[in-house]
């Protein structure tokens, strides 16, 4: 049976080249074209192909956003980025909002044929680039992680505290302690994290969901 593809991407000579080449593989057939991200999330409810083909960069709405919407609504697609970007601030939040693979528009056509494949198995498939975005962003977190682990249980509830914005006065209230004690907290915890003040120490507990706990 073949895999039935859609191709989600703004540029009309874009979809005219990948439709051309795509169209001779005997395994593949293109259901659909979409021009922006809010016409592939229709079409993708419409027609529900096996492969989405999204770009990032599109009007109306974007490649990341379209994403997370056919994420959101459950649909049976896999959804491969093509675009033109590799870094982390593009490859990160497309693979949080559900993309199974994401490969650039330099990519080879057999490897391209080759990663649609994949992906109907379940397999995901990124460009290497995009993989040594992701490892370097795995990387920061695992060694932003280890900093946390620094942290006592009472440090790190004061952090939580800081990171929803409360004043000492309030974090002594909460955590049934002083506001002397609360300030010893706070500094050995600016000092762990090396950090200069509780401003980055919110963001460092928001990033790695500590504010969450």
């Amino acid at each position: 049976m073949a895999i039935r593809l859609l191709i989600a991407d703004d540029h009309h000579i874009v979809r005219r080249g990948l439709v051309f080449f795509l169209k001779t593989q005997k395994n593949i057939e293109i259901i659909g074209e979409a021009s922006n991200g809010e016409e592939a999330v229709s079409m993708a409810e419409a027609f529900r192909p096996d492969v989405i083909l999204m770009d990032l960069d599109m009007p109306v709405m974007n490649g990341i956003e379209a994403t997370r919407e056919i994420t959101k609504r459950s649909m049976p697609s896999k959804i491969m980025i093509l675009t033109s970007f590799s870094d982390q601030d593009h490859v990160i939040p497309a693979i949080e909002a559900g993309a199974a693979g994401y490969q650039l528009k330099d990519v080879q056509p057999d490897v391209l044929v080759q990663a649609i494949e994949k992906l109907v198995k379940g397999e995901n498939e990124i460009h290497p680039k995009a993989t040594a975005h992701l490892l370097k962003q795995l990387s920061q977190r695992q060694s932003e992680q280890n900093e946390l682990n620094v942290l006592t249980k009472r440090e790190k509830d004061v952090l939580r505290e800081i990171a929803a914005g409360k004043s000492n006065k309030e974090i002594a209230a909460a955590l049934f302690i002083t506001e002397k004690t609360v300030k010893t907290h706070v500094s050995n915890l600016l000092s762990k994290l090396q950090v200069t003040d509780r401003t980055q120490a919110a963001l460092l507990a928001v990033r790695l969901g500590i504010h969450k706990y």
